[in-house]
């Protein structure tokens, strides 16, 4: 292996482990991650769903979060409702062409989501307009919401009950965070739920 791609490996990997370590340190972020996790035990015990949404890996992480709850985590257990609202491609394409882009997470939050449900957008941003218009779409439906964004999410913050800013501002670590908190929830939920 050359001394310059070891390089690059070893500080990708130290520049993930920092962003975790400061996401460790705070408080309030840990908090917050607590209290979704009793946003979605109270809203899944009640038979109300999770909705997840985003763009790009942010789309596929929705999709991996909600498949932790219809499958499993690590516990056999019954299937708990939990829908990516980016796998149906001919809602995705008609809403974007009959409606634009902005309203492909908005569009489906009104058509399925019930006041109980837990809807949660995904941006590394913090500024993609879908998924704040999803996130109002559902705030205005009394859905609780909840933001997994990074450290420039603040404008989410009229949008989200919660806001959940991983402290960096580099895409593939916010990522890296995003899908390590969506498994802490998973893991958490699952054990509360089912674990007696």
């Amino acid at each position: 292996m050359s001394s310059s791609r070891e390089t690059l490996i070893t500080t990708s990997i130290e520049d993930s482990i920092k962003v975790k370590q400061t996401l460790l340190a705070d408080k309030a972020l840990l908090k917050q991650i607590n209290d979704v996790i009793g946003e979605f035990v109270t809203a899944l015990s009640n038979g109300h769903k999770l909705m997840l949404f985003g763009n790009g890996g942010s789309a596929a992480d929705a999709q991996h979060i909600a498949a932790e709850f219809v499958g499993r985590f690590q516990m056999e257990r019954t299937p708990l409702p939990a829908l990516a609202l980016t796998v149906n491609t001919s809602a995705l394409t008609g809403i974007g062409n009959d409606y634009d882009y902005v309203n492909v997470f908005s569009r489906q939050i009104e058509a399925l989501g019930q006041a109980g449900d837990v809807a949660v957008g995904i941006t590394t941003s913090g500024k993609s307009p879908n998924v704040i218009k999803g996130l109002a779409a559902a705030k205005a439906k009394g859905i609780v919401t909840v933001a997994l964004t990074g450290k420039f999410g603040d404008m989410l913050k009229d949008v989200a009950k919660y806001t959940l800013c991983v402290p960096s501002s580099e895409t593939p670590r916010i990522q890296e965070s995003h899908i390590m908190i969506g498994h802490i929830v998973s893991q958490v939920t699952e054990l509360e739920m089912f674990a007696k």
